[in-house]
């Protein structure tokens, strides 16, 4: 059923007949008369295009309301406004670079404080929680180490404690796990990535379940106005149409790679979760990172993920180049880590190209 609803997501049923759903590029609506509105007023508000997105990712997710941003740290900080000064959230140790980064301006200018916590062990994010704890906010797949976190101790932890639980859902995608059903209470997308699916779209979507949270993040949404544009929710709207059919390639891509790899000489270590299009490789000391990038034909040296392309990401100084070294190395993110997304294309071609640039990239090999 999931599979059908994502193919047909978003049909119009206008007078028109038309399949896909129109793009609102309007900004403003005029109205009838004093106190009369289509219920479109300005596009910053609510425009037509991307209700339609919010409203189907909302049922995707199972919850009541979907807020589409203009791009996935967007959603981070439009759920940071939720927050006060003297707040603490307790947050997964191994994060997006990017996450971190804004984390630490939070704190920084707003007095929120974030503690970073190893969420493999429950008893450790019990220990941590003080009267000021106010969420915990988690990467059930974390970004780069792919650690994969049990969530399901933390819905209990959180309702003792009355803390919200935060998933960035970004690498599972409502395809593979939809936690405001399990329990969780707000949960985010970088729709930059598997959402949209195709490189050619930035966005975030933050979804919940509960009418006062829904609430307090529409009034954020509306006054910050880092809202989504009508072409890009109609991007995202098309991205999900084939959401299951390029998870599940990506996924069996991954999955295959990442058993190769666990042969190849040169590679110390896979990093892989078994789920998703993710994967990191720690590379044996002695093969080079920067002569393996330069000499990859099929896949791309790039900084982004989810996409239909293989791209392999550098940490050390890409998606993480902000966090200070010793952060980096208390998590084991080195200068031998590269981080894989693996895209739709076939098999082999992806295999062979990184085994042919890794044999080019050990110490001493000239080619």
């Amino acid at each position: 059923m999931k599979e059908t609803t994502l193919a047909q997501i978003a049909l119009t049923q206008d007078d028109t007949g038309a399949i896909a759903n129109p793009i609102y590029l309007s900004t403003a609506y005029q109205h009838e008369g004093l106190g009369l509105s289509t219920g479109f007023d300005y596009t910053r508000t609510k425009n037509p295009t991307r209700q339609v997105f919010e409203d189907a990712f909302a049922r995707l997710e199972g919850g009541i309301a979907s807020f589409a941003t203009a791009s996935g740290m967007a959603s981070i900080q439009l759920v940071c406004n939720l927050f006060e000064p003297g707040d603490e959230i307790l947050v997964s140790f191994d994060l997006y670079g990017g996450t971190f980064r804004l984390f630490e301006f939070y704190e920084t200018q707003y007095g929120i404080r974030f503690h970073y916590i190893d969420f493999e062990n429950p008893d450790a994010v019990k220990a941590a929680i003080t009267p000021q704890t106010k969420a915990l906010f988690i990467e059930p797949i974390s970004n780069p180490l792919m650690i994969e976190i049990d969530l399901t101790p933390y819905y209990e932890i959180a309702a003792q404690h009355e803390l919200l639980t935060i998933i960035d859902n970004t690498f599972l995608t409502p395809y593979l796990s939809t936690p405001l059903l399990d329990g969780a209470d707000i949960v985010l997308h970088s729709a930059t990535k598997y959402i949209g699916g195709h490189n050619d779209v930035l966005a975030g979507v933050v979804t919940v379940k509960d009418e006062v949270l829904a609430e307090e993040l529409g009034q954020f949404h509306n006054m910050i106005g880092a809202t989504l544009s009508p072409i890009d929710s109609y991007l995202l709207l098309r991205g999900l149409k084939t959401l299951h059919l390029r998870v599940e390639r990506s996924q069996q891509n991954a999955q295959r790679l990442a058993q190769r790899c666990q042969q190849l000489e040169g590679i110390q270590e896979v990093l892989y979760s078994g789920r998703t299009g993710m994967l990191s490789l720690r590379l044996d000391p002695a093969y080079r990172v920067d002569a393996l990038l330069r000499r990859i034909k099929v896949c791309r040296f790039a900084e982004s993920l989810g996409g239909t392309e293989t791209f392999i990401t550098f940490p050390y100084t890409q998606t993480h180049v902000d966090m200070p070294d010793d952060e980096k190395d208390k998590r084991g993110i080195d200068q031998h880590l590269i981080r894989l997304s693996i895209g739709i294309e076939a098999y082999e071609d992806i295999e062979n190209d990184l085994i042919q640039a890794l044999e080019k990239s050990k110490e001493g090999v000239h080619l």
